[in-house]
């Protein structure tokens, strides 16, 4: 059945109906400038082929709610739905930002309840909601360590210390908050290198982006030698909270020596993950940090809480009112129904899925860190490149056993590589499926890894030439 709508067309179809008859219709004449001169350029159909169309095109998505999505520094894991049930209702779907404050006290109260949970969870004493993305919550995290340099007097302080394995968002924030970025590199292990770290560390050191796990996958055993090379420098710690999932009630980023920090809702605490949005990125800090944190808000005095719009020491709004609320009470409920111990349980089961998958793909790949890994894992190909297979290769032949890939050539410090995360959501049985494929697709010639996928509604695409000229409109045949 074909998915183009202008292959459907057949003249005189159509999928709405006017009341062609009404009298407001025949006295609304229109400006003539304002009318078009020729046909739009619509296909024509009934409604029951338009819904099967867009039905057909909805089966094609690939989700967490039909595969396996092992995609490595982005825990695609399950989204309850009654999370999406409450966030629906009509008492917070139709609530104003601007709706008098005693009007919307259990608004008020989700968020300071919200913010109290996250504090405790990452040993942090206080933060913001505001942020609509992880990206977003990393330029607040950096803003406000500008602003505490800049209120000491401190404006030699223009670099910002990076790991070469970090995510790509973190020497971006740092460029736009206006410092310059210094990588550091990892050592053979994985970690971060301490003699290369001391060395850049100066009286423009105004503090480093590191996440812990880091996006090998590995836990630093290094990290309060870390941060007390930083702090004894003068500078602060920003934690990317990118990879809280795996630590979350096992150790906190506060107890590691980190004074501020942001976490990614849709990954640790399981709202919705990708297309775009709606995102979330919560600022969390110190004490050391917190007149800093952005406006608006909320304040409780004695039962009631309140609405503070503005601080002479905070670096300003970051978004619109409150930012996504929506987003928010998907994860306070999330944290409420699992409590402290089903979080910490979600964490503990998130890295024995990822060492357990590890483990058994090491006999088909290589591991270049062979020592525990936390909720994700690095794999190589290379064993593989003698027969000039890529990881892109058996990347999109898992397309066609039914399963979206592992992040691929990312860190990008690691060669042909595989970034690999099962998240806590994932039975054994799921995990011995993905193994299994794998060890189908080594089997296989060659040459069909080369030109996979097969099944798809596309086949491999030109993806330099889709980047550069990109075809964002439908051409009339």
């Amino acid at each position: 059945m074909s998915s183009t709508l202008f292959k459907r067309s057949q003249k005189g179809q159509h999928a709405y109906s006017l009341p062609k008859d009404e009298p407001e219709f025949q006295q609304f004449v229109p400006p003539q400038h304002y009318k078009r001169q020729s046909p739009i350029p619509l296909p024509e159909i009934s409604e029951l082929d338009l819904t099967r169309h867009f039905n057909e095109l909805a089966h094609r998505n690939v989700g967490i709610d039909n595969t396996f999505v092992p995609l490595g520094s982005c825990t695609m894991k399950l989204n309850p739905r009654v999370n999406e049930y409450a966030a629906a209702l009509p008492g917070f779907t139709r609530t104003h930002p601007l709706a008098p404050v005693d009007t919307v006290q259990g608004n008020l109260q989700i968020i300071w309840e919200l913010i109290e949970i996250l504090c405790h969870a990452c040993g942090m004493t206080a933060g913001t909601l505001t942020a609509n993305a992880g990206a977003q919550g990393e330029f607040v995290g950096i803003k406000m360590i500008a602003a505490y340099h800049r209120e000491k007097g401190d404006l030699q302080r223009n670099e910002i210390i990076i790991p070469d394995s970090a995510h790509g968002t973190n020497p971006a924030t740092a460029a736009m908050c206006g410092f310059k970025t210094v990588a550091i590199p990892s050592t053979p292990d994985g970690d971060m290198d301490l003699t290369a770290l001391a060395n850049a560390l100066s009286e423009k050191t105004a503090g480093l982006m590191l996440t812990n796990p880091n996006t090998l996958g590995l836990f630093s055993p290094n990290i309060t030698k870390i941060a007390g090379l930083i702090h004894k420098a003068g500078g602060l710690l920003y934690y990317d909270g990118a990879n809280l999932n795996p630590i979350l009630h096992v150790t906190r980023p506060g107890a590691m020596g980190f004074d501020v920090m942001h976490i990614n809702l849709h990954k640790t605490f399981s709202t919705p993950h990708g297309g775009g949005g709606p995102g979330s990125g919560p600022v969390l800090c110190n004490d050391k940090l917190k007149p800093y944190l952005p406006m608006p808000r909320i304040e409780k005095e004695g039962e009631q809480f309140k609405i503070v719009w503005e601080d002479q020491c905070s670096i300003g709004a970051i978004s619109t009112f409150f930012g996504n609320f929506a987003i928010y009470l998907r994860a306070y409920l999330y944290a409420k129904l699992h409590g402290v111990f089903g979080l910490r349980h979600n964490a503990e089961m998130a890295v024995l899925n990822a060492n357990y998958l590890k483990k058994r793909l090491g006999e088909l790949f290589k591991i270049p860190y062979p020592q525990p890994c936390m909720h994700e894992f690095i794999l190589q190909t290379t064993p593989y490149s003698e027969k000039n297979l890529k990881a892109l290769d058996f990347a999109k032949r898992l397309l066609d056993y039914g399963y979206y890939a592992p992040t691929i050539y990312f860190p990008l410090i690691v060669k042909e590589c595989m970034l690999v995360e099962p998240t806590e959501s994932e039975s054994k049985a799921t995990l011995d499926a993905f193994v299994e494929a794998l060890a189908k697709i080594c089997q296989e010639d060659p040459e069909v890894l080369r030109s996979a996928p097969h099944s798809t509604p596309v086949r491999r695409l030109d993806e330099v030439l889709a980047a550069k000229k990109p075809i964002l409109k439908h051409a009339a045949e």
